[in-house]
Parts: structure tokens; sequence; C-alpha cells
């Protein structure tokens, strides 16, 4: 039986004339845009980052970008870094340690206890950092708000380690509000303290959901021929209140429309109709559906 939702979506692509879907959720970095906050960020991580700072922290709502951020920089970094990723970071002090240890190649197995996988993590780090193909080693940790204050505290123990000219091991934390409350926890306050840059995404401007609109289509293989009115961005923002997945979200579900009535052109109905549909969409009260 041939797939109904694949030949839909071959159908919506060639209407359209797009390679691929211009608003899928997967965080694509393909797909990002250098604009306002999201292009300070990428810019201050990076310079910190080379100057060898140890601990950078982003935050952001649900839904602004952060996943994204975080594997643009990891693309971004050259063949001087070594860099590693942790996407679910509820772990226990000990899990970390191994998952780290995961990262830098090392078999936990060949160790009997946590102390001996410590020192391999340090042995593996000096290493590292020296000769002609030394690395800067970058650990990036995506929804920090999730770590247990005991797994926080490990993670500041863990970037103790250091050259007598620089740390071994630089740690950006990528996660929601919630990570600020947790960091001004007493219990871990020398880790706050550790923290030299910081940097927090904010929503969308209405220029920036328009420009956001057209690099993703463009991306996609657009020609240019798919327009939304401005008067539509103007409703897009109001449903989306700037948060780039829910503009990802309305964006497709207007399109979708569009493609049932045939027409290239997405209009403040079609926006409408996709934010009553749409559950985590901003619906203002005065709005009769």
């Amino acid at each position: 039986m041939p797939c109904v939702i694949c030949s839909y979506e071959y159908m919506y692509l060639k209407f359209y004339g797009l390679r691929e879907l211009p608003f899928s959720l997967t965080p694509d970095t393909q797909f990002f845009l250098a604009y306002g906050h999201y292009r300070d960020a990428l810019h201050t991580l990076t310079i910190a980052l080379n100057s060898g700072e140890g601990f950078l922290k982003v935050t952001g709502e649900i839904g602004t970008g952060k996943t994204l951020l975080c594997r643009k920089l990891l693309n971004r970094l050259d063949d001087h870094f070594y860099t590693t990723y942790i996407p679910n970071p509820m772990l226990s002090p000990e899990s970390l340690i191994h998952a780290v240890a995961d990262e830098l190649g090392i078999d936990t197995l060949a160790f009997k206890d946590q102390h001996q996988i410590m020192k391999q993590i340090t042995h593996t780090l000096i290493n590292m950092s020296r000769g002609e193909n030394s690395k800067q080693v970058v650990l990036c940790i995506d929804e920090a708000q999730s770590m247990p204050l005991e797994t926080l505290e490990m993670m500041r123990l863990l970037t103790n380690l250091e050259s007598e000219k620089k740390k071994l091991l630089q740690v950006v934390l990528f996660g929601q509000p919630e990570l600020d409350e947790k960091l001004n926890h007493n219990a871990i306050r020398q880790l706050k303290q550790r923290i030299t840059f910081s940097y927090q995404l904010e929503p969308l401007d209405q220029n920036g959901i328009a420009a956001y609109i057209n690099h993703r289509l463009l991306t996609a293989g657009s020609n240019g021929a798919i327009q939304f009115l401005p008067s539509a961005l103007k409703m897009l923002q109001r449903g989306s209140h700037g948060y780039p997945r829910l503009v990802n979200i309305l964006a497709h579900k207007s399109l979708m429309l569009g493609f049932g009535q045939g027409t290239m052109t997405i209009t403040p109905q079609h926006i409408k109709a996709a934010i009553k549909d749409t559950e985590g969409a901003f619906k203002p009260r005065f709005w009769h559906w």
C-alpha cells in the first residue's frame, strides 16, 4: 500500500517548487539564520571559546532555537577544537563522568571505579592539549536546566582540570530560564562565579520573522513564487510571539492550507486558521473564530 503521507508531501513540494520542507522542526543547521540575537550569540560564543574561556551559558524560552544554535556552533568551530555533545543531561554525577569519557573515546569498562575514569579523562585531556596537532576540548550541554544540582557541581569539578596556561575542558550550557534559577542555588554558587560569558536569546521581531520566512523558503529551494503577505507576517508575529518553533508550525500549516486551495499567496486568513489549529499558539481573546 503506498504511503499516503509521503505522496501528499511530494505533491506539496512539487506544487510550491521546493526541494524539502522549509519549516520542519528538525534543527537543521543549513536553515540557521544569522540575524539579531542569534548572530550575536554565535559570534559571542565563538570569540569566547577561541579566547579559552572555561564556562559559557546561553538561555532562552522554549522554542527560541537553542538546540539549532548549539549545533551551528559545533559545526562552526574549526579543526583546532575537539567538540563533544550531551543532549540529555538528566544524569547522576557518575553518569556524567561516563558520558564525558564516552565522548572522549575512553572505554570506561576498562577501569574499576570512578576515580580511575577521572584520572583517564585528565590524562586524555592533557594529551589532547599537547603537540602541534593539539585540540581544545569543548563540551556543549543541551537542556542544561534538567541537570541535578549534584551533577552541575561535578561539571564544575571537571572544569578544574587545567594546564599552566589554559583550561583543558570548556563547557557551554544551553538551557531554559529555569537554569538561571538553578544556578542561584547556594550549593552551586561557585559554578555561577565561573560563568564568564552568558547570553539570553530573545524572540524574533517583526523584521526578523520576515527575514526568517524568506531565508527558510529560499534554502528549501523556493524561486520566490511563494508570498507571505505583510499582513500575514504581522498575524504570524502575533500568533507566535516570535518564537521560531511556533513560527515553523504556523508557517507550515499555512502552506498546507495554501496548497489545499491551490494558491502561492499566504494571507492572514491562512495564518489565523493555523493559529486556531495550534494549541501552543497565542490566541488573543478578542478574536472571533
